[in-house]
């Protein structure tokens, strides 16, 4: 039996992490949720899933919680708790940006081994988390599906290993991370400027939440993985490809030094990576089934299963400016890639609310990030003084 920690239990990664653990009750318990203000819906997640403890936004949120029977914590430091239960074995990281980073840390700094899904924890302080885990021997399971796919073709015909991922096989000349361009693949682009707010969080293929929907759409989630990558795997940047891949079957291919080229496929459902984490290193019936067709084509070759075309084409970084940004955030290194993350964030939640258009975030960012030196990032300290000067920067350009 796995015990599990949840952080961000009601957001979309953390319901459908629930999903998989109630249709395996003999596998895993929960003894740990960590929420944001949506108090409702963690009432019901206790009452089915009977955490030992758990943890909310703020006190308001907890003291309308006290009557359950079980601990309720709040705030950055209840979140953590859960992160660092020594009941649990594995941590659900799965808070949607900055937030997350504190959390995670505790997770890794107590050894547990995290099913990581907050990409920003690594776009932040990827120095931070990889060094503290290989102190702790922590280990650093990927959830996103494009990392969760690199992950497994490099384990395959290896000895399994749960423990921080290696660097770069010698064998391996290029990861390539594949995206499906979003809704706005074939928008002109004279016209992105007018996208409303309900059209950008139409996604093709897959189903998210509201600041993931968007920073699909531009891009920029792709960027942040691109830096994930790099921490996780070890790889340099000239080292990791994007490809557009409109059908979202491909997650993610790796490519050798012969030539070889092998990816991972599937459906684009993240239930798959995710019981994936939970269950490394064996595998689950998830009972996911591709029809056969006859003759089925694939443009690179005839394959008799009902995955139909699968494309691919290069990225037109004029339509997507916010993943140059993060590609050039990355060769700056430092806290550059935490100034970034700070400012999308703001203008992400600037163009939800409708005070700027689409193509401004792009343009708010790059403005942030060309008035930023870059500093260190190696201690914890730093990279929240990094986040929170992006995050007022932002702010005084909002306010112009």
């Amino acid at each position: 039996m796995k015990r599990i920690s949840i952080l961000g239990s009601t957001g979309s990664i953390g319901r459908q992490t629930l999903e998989v653990v109630s249709r395996f009750p003999e596998r895993f318990c929960v003894v740990g949720l960590a929420a944001g203000k949506n108090v409702r819906l963690l009432e019901e997640q206790i009452a089915k899933f009977r955490p030992k403890v758990v943890s909310v936004t703020n006190g308001e949120s907890a003291r309308e919680l006290s009557h359950k029977g079980i601990e309720v914590l709040y705030g950055e430091k209840g979140a953590s708790t859960i992160a660092a239960l020594d009941e649990a074995d594995l941590v659900v990281s799965a808070m949607v940006g900055a937030a997350g980073l504190k959390p995670t840390l505790s997770a890794v700094k107590a050894g547990k081994d995290v099913a990581l899904a907050n990409k920003e924890s690594l776009v932040i302080a990827g120095e931070i988390i990889t060094r503290e885990a290989r102190k702790s021997e922590a280990s650093l399971l990927p959830v996103d599906s494009e990392h969760s796919a690199v992950f497994q073709v490099l384990a395959r015909g290896r000895p399994p290993s749960s423990r921080i991922l290696k660097e770069g096989l010698k064998d391996v000349q290029r990861l390539i991370l594949t995206a499906s361009g979003g809704p706005f693949l074939n928008t002109p682009k004279k016209e992105l400027d007018r996208v409303s707010v309900a059209l950008a969080l139409n996604h093709p293929t897959w189903k998210m939440g509201r600041k993931i929907s968007i920073d699909s759409a531009t891009l920029m989630n792709k960027g942040f993985e691109v830096i994930e990558a790099s921490w996780l795997f070890g790889f340099a940047p000239k080292n990791i490809s994007v490809w557009i891949h409109p059908q979202s079957i491909v997650h993610s291919m790796v490519e050798y030094i012969d030539g070889s080229v092998i990816s991972q496929m599937s459906e684009p459902d993240m239930k798959i990576p995710i019981a994936y984490a939970l269950s490394y290193p064996d595998r689950i019936s998830l009972s996911h089934k591709i029809d056969a067709e006859e003759d089925a084509h694939i443009s690179f070759g005839a394959c008799p299963n009902g995955f139909g075309e699968l494309s691919f084409m290069g990225v037109d970084y004029e339509r997507y400016p916010c993943l140059s940004i993060a590609l050039d955030a990355l060769q700056q290194g430092g806290d550059v890639p935490s100034v970034i993350n700070g400012a999308n964030e703001v203008a992400v939640e600037a163009f939800l609310s409708e005070r700027i258009g689409f193509t401004d975030i792009a343009r708010i960012v790059r403005k942030v990030m060309n008035s930023h030196r870059a500093g260190p990032a190696s201690e914890l300290e730093e990279v929240l003084e990094s986040d929170e000067w992006a995050r007022k920067k932002t702010l005084s350009l909002l306010d112009r």
